[in-house]
Formats: structure tokens, C-alpha cells, sequence
């Protein structure tokens, strides 16, 4: 089993009496099942139904003061804090950056001998393992305790690029990207039962007409990593940007309608000038239209 202190991520906490019903009234997940110990995926949209932030949420015990901790890239931290304080308008609810003294700690391959307090399984896949929230100066004891090899950040970015987990500002831009775009709705980070949200329109309608065409999926380097944002192409039509790259593992955000006309015409396709394969194809395939009962 592994673990890694993720320096690229944040900490902000929501509390007060009215901070479940505030952050469930304005994300994308469903935040009256997350309890301590247990996490969700989620978003906070424009109203076009666009991704300003996506981030991992679980609930403090009393033992911790109480409140949401909101796992989110770190360079989001304070502008998200600032966001959400704008939303509260007169909500009994108090938003606290706390990055500067609490950090993330993801653990995979293997489930923890111990679970720490602030611990929780990441929602988004199991191959994601556990995330964990200790001030930094505390990650070796940490490891040590749950029986992790602690190691560095980069070898869990590798992980994270196999297991087909997008990444903000690298595999996606933020205040650019849809939800479906970035597998959100496959990675249990759109609750579609639950009530309304900020951008919820938009999203419910790509979902239930199944208009999502733009993709992020997996692709299979032969022999190169290209750099982030180079377009993939097929033949001499721009197809897809390239994303994050690990070894011979990679993500790119594709038009899955022109991927899959290619394929069937046996076009190759290429990034940087050489050939590039879609790790799983069955990825193409558009989730088929929901209809509301």
C-alpha cells in the first residue's frame, strides 16, 4: 500500500447550522449523505453549468470541531472560500480557508489497517483508494500508522492518470469544461435524483437527452508522452486535446462522434505527429437519454 501528501491540494471548511442545507442547495452532490467517514464527489457550476471547482467532501466529527471539509486543488482554496461566501447571503454558515495547516494524504493499493479520523474513501472509484486529511508535518506518522509506504507526489499522479481521473487545469479548464465532459456523471460526482443546484438546468438536459460529445478517456502511448494540449488528430481533422501523460498512460478530451467515425474508417490517430490508441473504446459510446418519469 501507498501513500503520498498531495501538495497541490486545499482545505476549506463549511460550518454552522444551516451549512448542510447551504452547500446542498448549490453543488452537485448530494450532501445529506455525507457523514464523518464518508466522502463525495461534487462541483460547484456557473450558471451555464460550467465546472469552477470540483473537489472531494466529507463531514468533521463533533470530536473535530464539526462542519465540511472541502478537499480542493489548492489554487482553488481561497477563490472557492471567497465564492461560497458570496452565496451565503444570510445563512448561518462560516467558510474558513485552511490550507496553510491541513492538508490531503491519498492512500491506494490497499485499504488502511487503521482508519485515521478524517479519513474516507474516495468516491469517485476504488482504484482511488482512501484520501486522508493531516497537517503535513504529520504525513510520515500517518503512513506509518495505517502501514502505507510513504511516496511522492508524483508516483500518485501516475496512479491517478492509469485509473482515468481528470485532473483540473490539465486534463480540463476550469469555467470551460461541463460536467459530462469530464466523466463527472461517471464518477458519481452529479447527483441527477436530488434537487436543484447552481447550473443544475444545463446538466439534467445533457443528461437526459444524452448530448455529452466531448469526452475525457484514456489513450495508449506507444513510445512518447506529447505535451498537455496538443490536438489529437485524425488524419488531417482535429479530433481532441491532449492531457495529462504517465509512461505510456495518458488522458485527452475528445469529440467522441468524430473518434469513433475515424476508427470505423481506420483512421489512425495522433498527437505531436505519432500514433496515439484509445485504451478502452467502449468510453465512445454516448450513456444512453434518460426520459423523467
Amino acid at each position: 500500500m501507498k501513500a503520498a501528501f498531495l501538495p497541490d491540494r486545499g482545505v476549506i471548511k463549511v460550518s454552522g447550522e444551516d451549512a448542510r442545507n447551504f452547500l446542498n442547495g448549490l453543488v452537485t452532490t448530494d450532501v445529506t449523505l455525507v457523514h464523518p467517514g464518508v466522502g463525495r464527489f461534487g462541483a460547484l457550476l456557473t450558471p451555464q453549468g460550467k465546472i469552477t471547482a470540483d473537489f472531494l467532501i466529507t463531514e468533521a466529527s463533533a470530536g473535530h470541531g464539526g462542519g465540511f471539509l472541502i478537499d480542493v486543488p489548492r489554487p482553488l482554496a481561497q477563490p472557492l472560500a471567497d465564492k461560497l461566501g458570496f452565496y451565503k447571503l444570510r445563512a448561518k454558515v462560516t467558510v474558513e480557508n485552511l490550507s496553510d495547516g491541513l492538508g490531503v494524504l491519498a492512500v491506494w493499493d490497499g485499504e488502511p489497517t487503521t482508519k485515521p479520523d478524517l479519513a474516507f474513501a474516495d468516491p469517485r472509484s476504488e482504484k482511488l483508494g482512501w484520501r486522508i486529511l493531516v497537517p503535513e508535518e504529520l504525513k510520515q506518522k500517518v503512513a506509518d500508522l495505517i502501514g502505507a509506504d510513504l511516496v511522492d507526489s508524483e508516483t500518485y499522479e501516475a496512479h491517478r492518470i492509469i485509473s482515468g481521473a481528470p485532473r483540473g487545469g490539465v486534463d480540463f479548464m476550469y469555467s470551460d469544461a461541463f460536467p459530462h465532459e469530464t466523466n463527472m456523471d461517471r464518477l458519481h460526482g452529479v447527483d441527477f435524483e436530488k434537487g436543484c443546484y447552481v447550473g443544475q438546468e444545463v446538466v439534467s438536459r445533457m443528461q437526459h437527452r444524452g448530448t455529452a460529445r466531448t469526452r475525457t478517456v484514456k489513450v495508449i502511448l506507444d513510445d512518447f508522452s506529447p505535451e498537455i494540449g496538443l490536438p489529437v488528430m485524425a488524419g488531417d481533422k482535429t479530433v481532441g486535446t491532449m492531457g495529462s501523460t504517465s509512461g505510456k498512460h495518458g488522458l485527452a478530451l475528445i469529440r467522441t462522434d468524430r473518434v469513433s467515425d475515424a476508427l470505423a474508417a481506420g483512421v489512425q490517430l495522433t498527437a505531436g505527429g505519432l500514433p496515439i490508441r484509445i485504451a478502452e473504446p467502449d468510453e465512445l459510446r454516448p450513456s444512453p437519454k434518460q426520459t423523467v418519469a
